[in-house]
């Protein structure tokens, strides 16, 4: 039996970003699989929210499809007022380009260019230039300051990934999904990046939603939605790491039983 959803909605702040009724299903037949089903779920801003849940719950799929990465099979992703669907190719690439800022797993930097072509690259497409105070904070506070000019192939996993952050910053969308952004980083680096996530969240009203495995780096957010068979089925606001912990610890007995 699957836990019962638990629709989440935001308690004070602007909405930046909403989902009512998102399904995603992959497949047909006996190869379907529901991989979101009828989720319900807001972003507010100046919030910072962690996404976790057991492999195959539908975290990464949520966040692309809320990102406009991936389209959806039923329901209404909105950015502000805008709903996705309602957008064609060109419309969906500027609103992903103006207003969502977006840290790939894979890093997703392209290897003939700099460091700071690569976190400057949106901006330039759009014809817009960075703010350059801006930029040297965000380049100083993940220690990019004497990478700027070497490519990827001379960049360490870390330094790609703080690459990307940077990246997904430097424009100051409206909302900004990460996916376990500190996968590739040391204990250190990973404590530096999320901290500096929070302090834009808390000094820029920036929103972030991070999908990740790690209780410590989920214990920086301001709450914890769990997902399991593609629903949100648990909330968490001020969450501790040991929390997190014995939370997940409960889903994984839960599968094992049921």
């Amino acid at each position: 039996m699957s836990p019962t959803a638990v629709p989440t909605t935001p308690r004070t702040g602007a909405v930046v970003a909403r989902a009512t009724g998102l399904s995603k299903v992959y497949g047909a037949g006996e190869t379907r699989v529901t991989a979101l089903d009828a989720v319900d779920v807001a972003f507010r801003r100046g919030e910072f929210t962690a996404i976790m849940g057991p492999s195959g719950s539908g975290k990464s799929t949520l966040m692309h499809c809320m990102a406009g990465l991936d389209t959806v099979s039923s329901g209404s992703v909105r950015i502000g007022d805008t709903e996705l669907s309602a957008l064609g190719d060109r419309q969906l690439t500027r609103l992903r380009r103006d207003k969502v800022g977006f840290v790939f797993q894979a890093f997703n930097l392209l290897p003939t260019l700099t460091a700071l072509e690569n976190i400057t690259l949106p901006m330039d497409i759009a014809g817009r230039r960075p703010d350059p105070e801006w930029l040297q904070e965000i380049v100083n506070a993940l220690g990019l300051s004497g990478r700027l000019a070497h490519r990827p192939n001379q960049l360490s996993g870390g330094q790609q990934q703080r690459v990307a952050v940077a990246r997904a910053l430097t424009s100051r969308p409206e909302i900004v999904f990460a996916d376990e952004p500190t996968g590739n980083l040391d204990s250190r680096a990973g404590a530096e990046l999320l901290g500096f996530l929070g302090e834009s969240v808390r000094a820029l009203d920036q929103t972030v939603v991070m999908v990740t495995h790690d209780p410590v780096a989920a214990s920086y957010a301001d709450r914890v939605l769990f997902l399991a068979d593609g629903r949100i089925v648990d909330e968490m606001p001020r969450p501790t790491a040991s929390a997190v912990l014995d939370r997940m610890k409960a889903f994984e007995a839960h599968g094992r039983t049921s």
